[in-house]
């Protein structure tokens, strides 16, 4: 997603200046860890997406596959859907393993250039994980965008956060919601929530009609299908072992990182490779607890926002920057936190279901196979979304008090995250990456 939103961005930006019409060639350069797994997190359709004017959120998989096709086939590329001009994938697309930007180990080059080869425009950009991308300016201003913080309720540790909720009596959830209100309405917000939910529930609905073998060569086949339907029928399993319940939540978290797998559209929760956690643990808690609302569907999602907003601003979630404890582990910590609070837990509760959802995916490193976010990553998830049941749970049978803070988390997952080695930070030099052969 960042990638594509970075290759967008840039020929917007073309368009802006008027740079468009001139630019007869495009080269796009990826940097240490996404050159490296670029290829098998589909970074290299992500870039000619963006180019060709697309957006991860507007974008439909049936016709972004024929978008690709069309270019790589035709050897042209049309400038933000307009501007057709040769593109030499080989050449214009470079995956560049042995080098890496300053700021981030996920740098992007774009330049544009005219009929005679001079560059027109160049843009560096980074995406830091979850869809993020920001450019090589923003970083240097090292400040937040002007007005930021114009916002009712400042918080920047969890800290911060339960002191609020004690001082004002508000929930994690009606905090999120009164620093929304700083700039949209009441009905925006939750359109805006029920569109992250719709989403989430297509997702998962076309993961598990999809079937067949994942696209990069690993020949992984799709199993949210067979598993829906080894469910379906056997319903009546359910009377005489309750344990199918997690069979559910298993196969709804398998089922969108199957589609994530095979570059459908996900909703990053807080990444692409952690996106099915929190669709799984939502859709457990609308169709297996008996007091589910469309209230409490958004008291979920604004909960887990709220946690996972901690993460990224005194951590990482980018696993090229901490590993996968910075997408399963901080998706796992969102869910746990959601499902609390929707299940009517107190801001105790919800900090310990948070902190207790990170504690047990402390150190866990990102090395997929192949470069694919396939093994370990889909099975990850369901492990994720059945750990942020049990982290919700036993948090809701004690009364909030907790030995570790979530801020302590927080902070030896940072830490954590300085001290692996690189090998382990989604580079696919080491673990499961190197150990596991290609077949």
């Amino acid at each position: 997603m960042g990638p594509m939103t970075a290759a967008c961005d840039f020929v917007e930006m073309l368009a802006r200046k008027g740079l468009l019409e001139r630019t007869a060639r495009v080269q796009a350069e990826l940097y240490g860890s996404l050159a490296l797994t670029g290829k098998g997190h589909a970074t290299d359709r992500a870039v000619l997406l963006g180019l060709a004017g697309e957006r991860p959120h507007k974008m439909d998989p049936d016709a972004a596959d024929l978008i690709v096709q069309g270019i790589r086939s035709a050897g042209r590329l049309k400038l933000a859907g307009v501007r057709e001009i040769p593109f030499d994938e080989p050449g214009d697309l470079r995956f560049l393993q042995r080098e890496r930007l300053p700021h981030h180990s996920n740098g992007m080059r774009f330049t544009a250039f005219d009929e005679a080869g001079a560059a027109l425009e160049t843009k560096v950009a980074y995406s830091t994980g979850g869809g993020a991308v920001v450019d090589e300016a923003a970083i240097a201003r090292n400040a937040p965008p002007e007005g930021a913080w114009d916002i009712p309720y400042n918080f920047q540790s969890g800290d911060e956060l339960l002191e609020i909720s004690e001082r004002e009596g508000l929930t994690i959830a009606q905090i999120a919601r009164e620093n929304e209100r700083a700039s949209l309405s009441d009905e925006e917000i939750d359109r805006r929530l029920n569109a992250v939910v719709d989403a989430m529930s297509a997702c998962i609905d076309r993961g598990i009609g999809q079937t067949g073998i994942l696209p990069g060569g690993l020949k992984v086949k799709r199993r949210a299908p067979g598993l829906h339907r080894l469910l379906m029928e056997r319903a009546e399993r359910t009377l005489q072992d309750p344990l199918t319940v997690l069979d559910w939540v298993n196969l709804w978290a398998l089922a969108v990182n199957e589609e994530n797998a095979a570059g459908g559209r996900v909703v990053t929760a807080p990444t692409n490779g952690a996106a099915g956690i929190v669709p799984a643990v939502l859709r457990y808690y609308q169709r297996f607890t008996p007091r589910a609302s469309e209230e409490g569907v958004h008291v979920f999602l604004l909960t887990a926002g709220v946690i996972g907003s901690l993460f990224k601003e005194n951590a990482s979630i980018s696993g090229a920057e901490v590993g996968c404890q910075g997408e399963v582990g901080v998706a796992c910590s969102m869910a746990a936190a959601g499902l609390t609070a929707a299940l009517g837990g107190t801001t105790g509760q919800i900090e310990n279901a948070a902190e207790i959802g990170m504690e047990h995916n402390l150190g866990l490193t990102c090395d997929p196979v192949g470069g694919l976010v396939q093994v370990p990553c889909i099975e990850r998830n369901a492990v994720g979304a059945i750990k942020a049941l049990e982290a919700s749970r036993l948090a809701l049978i004690g009364d909030g008090t907790h030995r570790v803070s979530l801020d302590q988390v927080i902070e030896t997952m940072r830490k954590t995250g300085l001290d692996m080695n690189v090998r382990y930070k989604e580079t696919s030099l080491g673990g499961l990456a190197v150990n596991v052969v290609e077949c």
